[in-house]
């Protein structure tokens, strides 16, 4: 990849250049507010299904899902309302599948756990599994084409992952490679079905096709796989709750092809990207051409320690853009803010702002790459365009600021202002890119301008 620094445009020292019309807006948290306002909340019917009353706590000691099944059969019927799983320890012995105007509520003290008969999870579900459309094993908790349906409550949900599902990693490659093989080459959708010997570990929790969706409350541990997961999805809000899963790919929430959205108040204690923003792969990507828009993230923490806080990709071939985040903290993390793609996604990432964020010890702080893993040898390179990052610390990292474009699709329009690192490896790094400026950008107490970045080297970031 060519290291042609800055390219194109003449940069001085300190000094802003020309942008993008209308950006940076004057006002994006003015913005934010609208978009947050605009989301169409839930709605759920003031009427309660407890779950023990469609059997005994004897009886569903060994599996509460018949149970659960039927109050939520009940509640539809009725026209909907809450489905309350008591205090207690359950096991779950196969996924649960909502349905509209439905909220699974899960009562303080209660442990829904989920056992891995991995038959139980059959017939196969129409997802998309990291960006490929295909009919493959239901989440834990699923629903599709529902409307006004959350989850509520204090309670605690375990997918068990780790320990049976995460093991699925070690043979999952060849089978990645045929259903990405099938998205490129436009297989219809129907005849992409993997179960039996193509394995493909299950989403935890899965929205696909719904509308106004609410999770609010849980504890969600040890996933399978991707954690909470709107998919084709309208008016998202995640609040209030708290992620642990500290093994590969359990991202917190992955937005995916979604629109409106408000992520608040969680905690993101994974082994992945605390969230991470989604909108398909390659020409399957395209294909759907549905791109994520109009999402706010706020006050949120990631402290895990493996993984990193905000990422968008890499799976954005349907285009990413209306983002608003404000407010992160993150004690420690590999990545802090990065967006990630390849030459093979094409798609468009614009309109991002970002402010207050405060981070410990990172290895880099903001990255910009064409330069991620799983490339395939495509000449698609894709477009990041229009970001605002302001009022950020960070303790110490290795990798300040990473700006890397293409020759032919260069980053254009990045305006970072206020931003203190403590010490940093390699404090800026840029190639590839157009209209970038640098107001208030400093390393332990030193004033950065564009004629102190290097060339980007994307083996120093180590992404994962």
């Amino acid at each position: 990849m060519s290291t042609t620094l800055l390219a194109s445009v003449p940069f001085l020292p300190g000094c802003v250049t020309r942008s993008a019309p209308g950006f940076p807006l004057a006002d994006p948290w003015a913005e934010a507010e609208r978009i947050v306002q605009s989301i169409r909340t839930v709605d759920i019917p003031p009427r309660d299904f407890p779950v023990l009353d469609f059997g005994s706590a004897a009886d569903l000691g060994s599996d509460i899902r018949p149970a659960i099944t039927a109050a939520i059969d009940a509640a539809h019927a009725a026209g909907g309302g809450r489905v309350v799983v008591p205090a207690g320890d359950w096991n779950c012995d196969g996924p649960i599948h909502l349905r509209s105007n439905i909220a699974l509520h899960l009562s303080e003290g209660s442990l829904l756990r989920f056992l891995p008969t991995v038959e139980n999870y059959l017939p196969p579900v129409r997802t998309r599994w990291e960006g490929t459309d295909v009919y493959t094993y239901s989440p834990m908790i699923y629903a599709e084409d529902c409307e006004n349906v959350a989850i509520t409550g204090s309670g605690v949900v375990d997918g068990q992952g780790e320990q049976y599902w995460l093991p699925w990693r070690e043979t999952q490659n060849p089978i990645k490679r045929v259903l990405r093989d099938m998205g490129r080459d436009g297989v219809p959708v129907e005849e992409r079905v993997f179960v039996g010997e193509r394995r493909l570990r299950p989403y935890f929790v899965q929205f696909n096709r719904c509308r106004r969706v609410l999770v609010d409350g849980p504890e969600f541990r040890n996933s399978p796989f991707w954690m909470i997961h709107p998919l084709y999805c309208e008016d998202v809000i995640v609040r209030n709750i708290r992620c642990v899963s500290e093994h590969i790919n359990s991202d917190g929430v992955d937005p995916d092809s979604t629109r409106r959205v408000l992520i608040e108040n969680c905690d993101f204690n994974v082994g992945d990207d605390g969230v991470s923003l989604k909108s398909g792969r390659d020409q399957d990507g395209w294909r759907v051409g549905i791109p994520t828009q109009d999402v706010v993230v706020r006050n949120c923490v990631f402290s895990g320690n493996t993984g990193g806080g905000m990422a968008i990709g890499s799976e954005m071939s349907g285009g990413v853009r209306n983002v608003f985040v404000d407010g992160y903290r993150l004690p420690q993390a590999k990545h802090t803010l990065y967006f990630k793609a390849n030459l093979d996604r094409g798609g468009r990432i614009s309109d991002v702002y970002i402010r207050n964020i405060e981070a410990g010890a990172t290895r880099s702080l903001l990255v910009f790459t064409n330069d991620y893993h799983s490339y395939r040898g495509g000449t698609y390179p894709p477009v990041f365009e229009n970001v605002l990052v302001e009022n950020v610390q960070v303790g110490t990292t290795g990798v300040g600021i990473s700006i890397d474009g293409h020759e032919t699709a260069p980053v254009r329009n990045v305006v970072l202002r206020n931003i203190s690192m403590g010490a940093a490896e390699y404090p800026l790094k840029v190639s590839n890119a157009e209209n970038v400026s640098l107001s208030r950008v400093s390393v332990g107490g030193r004033q950065l301008s564009l004629s102190d970045a290097i060339p980007v080297d994307n083996e120093a970031l180590e992404g994962y």
